[in-house]
This record gives C-alpha cells, structure tokens and sequence, in this order.
C-alpha cells in the first residue's frame, strides 16, 4: 500500500466537450486533485485528441495542475510545446521514447514532473532502470487509445510489485498512477496494491461528478 495521498484525476477524454468549462468546474467543487489529458496523435494509438491549444485554454479556466499523457510516436517533439502550454505532469510512454533518461530530465528543466508510461504488458524493467529519474510512473490499466474500457485485473501485481521494487531501492518519493477502468468499485483494491493517483474518465463524468468523486474518494 502506498504511503503517499491518494490523488483523483478526472480524465478529461470522458467529459463533454461542448461543456469543458463546465465539467472543469464540476471537478473543482467536487474536490478533485489533478486534471488528466489524454494526447492521443493517430499513430502511436488510433484516434486523435487533444494538442498544445488545448491545454492553453485549460489553464486559462483553472488552476488545478495538468497532468499531461503523451501518447504520441514522437514525444520528444512535444513535450517544449505542453510544458509552454502550461502543463504541471508530463509522461511519455516507454515503448516509443528512445533516449528515455534525457527526455525525463528535459521535462523536468521545463518545469514539470516527469513520467514514465508503461502499457499493461510492457516490462516492469523498464521502470526499475528509469524509475531514479522519474516523479511519477503511470501504469496502464487497459491498453491506451479509448476511454470507456474494462480494467485489466493483472495490474494490480503489477502494481504491489513496482512499489514493493521502489520501495526497497531508495525510491519510495515516487507516485504510482493508474490509467484505464477505475471506478469506485475497483478503487480500493488499486489503492492497496500501492497506486496513489488514480485517473478515472467514465468512473468521474458518468452521471453526477461530484458524487462519484465522492464514492471514488470514500472507496
């Protein structure tokens, strides 16, 4: 289990996009910590979302920190452009980020914490060897691309044993997030398993944001 304060992340990919200002404000009263964008680029995974722009007019409706997901072929093209945007968290996925260690450190010279992403089946390798470097790791808890998906109940190993590993190594200052299918049902046990930031679209925007914030924050 984590030692760090469980953090909601309202996934932004689920809220109503005619009404953003809205769904934002909702997710202020409802006591939410962090605001999670999805980049989705069309290539790395299937559909497009949100850029830079966006992420400018956010800043400009709240002060809540952006966590900004990078799921994009080329992050190391992106990540000057959401940090100037006015991104707080920035990760990139390791599965398409070459020279890992310098792209960490680059997000961290601009002024952002810095993330590592791994898919559900990738190496937990990957996180030991980067995890020195990085503020936060990002576990996926479905494979990436759409929102609305089923969680994928091997994560939780995953994640009891990436805390377990930075916790032994000197590394227990960094978060464990959680991407893909939490609810208020399944909040618990991700929270056990040693995940503090847990990112929710459907789980947040279906139905009253406020109240199933709540159930979030209660389970």
């Amino acid at each position: 289990m984590t030692n760090h304060p469980v953090r909601i992340a309202p996934s932004l990919l689920a809220a109503d996009m005619l009404n953003i200002e809205r769904d934002v404000r909702a997710c202020e009263a409802a006591g939410a910590d962090i605001l999670h964008v999805d980049v989705m680029d069309g290539h790395f995974v299937p559909p497009i979302t949100f850029g830079p722009a966006f992420v400018a007019r956010l800043r400009t409706i709240t002060t809540m920190p952006l966590d900004v997901h990078l799921m994009v072929t080329n992050p190391d093209h992106q990540v000057e452009q959401f940090a100037a945007a006015g991104a707080h968290w920035i990760s990139v996925h390791a599965e398409v980020t070459p020279h890992l260690h310098r792209t960490l450190h680059r997000i961290k010279a601009l002024g952002c914490r810095a993330g590592v992403v791994l898919n559900p089946i990738t190496p937990l390798e990957y996180a030991f060897a980067a995890g020195g470097d990085a503020d936060f790791i990002l576990l996926m808890s479905v494979n990436p691309g759409y929102g609305g998906q089923a969680f994928i109940p091997s994560f939780l190993q995953r994640c009891e044993r990436l805390r377990t590993w930075l916790d032994a190594n000197g590394l227990s200052h960094v978060e464990i997030e959680v991407d893909g299918g939490i609810k208020a049902s399944n909040a618990r046990d991700v929270i056990n398993a040693g995940a503090n930031v847990l990112v929710s679209g459907s789980g947040v925007f279906g139905g009253s944001i406020e109240q199933n914030v709540a159930d979030l924050r209660n389970a």
